[in-house]
């Protein structure tokens, strides 16, 4: 089988054999009391890597937002949430929801309804926040995240970005959405305004997650995290799959980006040959919109793709990765002109 349906985009895979040994997965003790070994290192190298002040790894998003959001919910607050936005960071927003939190989605990469919303919410003395992906996978459209980091600055709030699809793909070295658009003071002490969340399982392959910002916002959410009392810490083989992602992309990250750009842009340059309408931009997630009713042929044929239904006809999905083969796209390629041309036949 052909699986594009994987999310692993620059083919990063950490199998036991390749990772430091440990001696116990966990030391049976939240975060909060005890900081599982090798973890306060890593989250200061993902901090490097994202150009931030400090970090924090985290078992998933999932307690990233939920905790982050719980703590800013305590601030006199607007949320306004762009369009696009990912369901798991809507779900911190929706519970500082209700914890009192008002909250108004506006159109994605659309200013001037968020400058409105950002000069009303101040007349009545609410600062934004601001929450937005690096990226939405299957969009053409490039967010204009400075112009949300500047909003944010002179509203004396913060822009959130959840980088997941970004980081590791973009920015220099990897780092991600605050290096790939130079947003003002990056997350170091002069850009206190930026916070960053991001999981690490789609660039690096690892199911961790990172928050990143300023020292004195990662002091405060270290201070007041609920789910590093009463959850489990990342693991051990988790926290040394992240380290070996971070050694791998040090050694062989540019080549990897490099390479999966060149599958992005075979993908690109034959749907267009083929005139099969395509979107997704430079991004490996390529959406063919009115297409999902294939999905079933194409997985008789040998081709994984992701049908996603909505409203109308749905998309079929395909997530392009560094380590497919020329060869393996232009197979996946000829199948689906085969099925597209064969069921205009029929329809004529």
């Amino acid at each position: 089988m052909l699986d594009f349906t994987s999310a692993l985009y620059l083919g990063m895979r950490h199998p036991a054999a390749s990772l430091a040994p440990w001696s116990s997965l966990t030391l049976g003790q939240p975060a909060a009391l005890q900081e599982p070994p090798g973890a306060l290192a890593l989250a200061a190298s993902l901090a490097v890597l994202q150009g931030c002040e400090a970090a924090c790894v985290l078992p998933s998003t999932l307690h990233l937002f939920w905790d982050l959001f719980g703590m800013l919910a305590a601030e006199r607050l607007v949320i306004l949430v762009d369009g696009g936005s990912y369901a798991i960071a809507r779900w911190g927003a929706e519970r500082a929801q209700a914890l009192g939190l008002p909250l108004r989605l506006f159109p994605s990469g659309e200013m001037a309804p968020l400058r409105r919303l950002v000069a009303a919410w101040g007349r009545q003395g609410r600062r934004p926040l601001i929450l937005a992906d690096g990226y939405v996978p299957g969009s053409e459209q490039v967010l204009p995240l400075a112009g949300y980091a500047a909003l944010a600055r002179q509203g004396g709030g913060y822009l959130l970005l959840d980088d997941t699809q970004v980081l590791g793909l973009a920015g220099a070295q990897g780092g991600g959405s605050a290096r790939l658009h130079g947003l003002p003071g990056g997350c170091d002490k002069a850009g206190g305004h930026l916070i960053v969340g991001a999981s690490l399982a789609k660039g690096f392959g690892v199911p961790l997650a990172v928050l990143a910002g300023s020292g004195a916002l990662l002091r405060r959410f270290a201070a007041h995290s609920q789910t590093r009392v009463h959850a489990s810490p990342p693991s051990a083989a988790v926290l040394a799959a992240g380290r070996r992602a971070l050694a791998l992309n040090a050694r062989h990250g540019d080549a990897l980006r490099a390479r999966l750009a060149e599958r992005v842009a075979q993908w690109r340059s034959g749907m267009a040959a083929a005139g099969i309408a395509c979107r997704g931009g430079s991004f490996p997630v390529q959406r063919l919109p009115g297409r999902a009713h294939l999905q079933p042929a194409l997985r008789a044929a040998g081709v994984l793709a992701l049908a996603q239904t909505g409203d109308g006809p749905g998309a079929l999905t395909f997530l392009l990765r560094a380590d497919q083969t020329p060869r393996q796209l232009e197979q996946a390629m000829d199948l689906l002109e085969h099925h597209i041309r064969r069921r205009y036949e029929r329809s004529v």
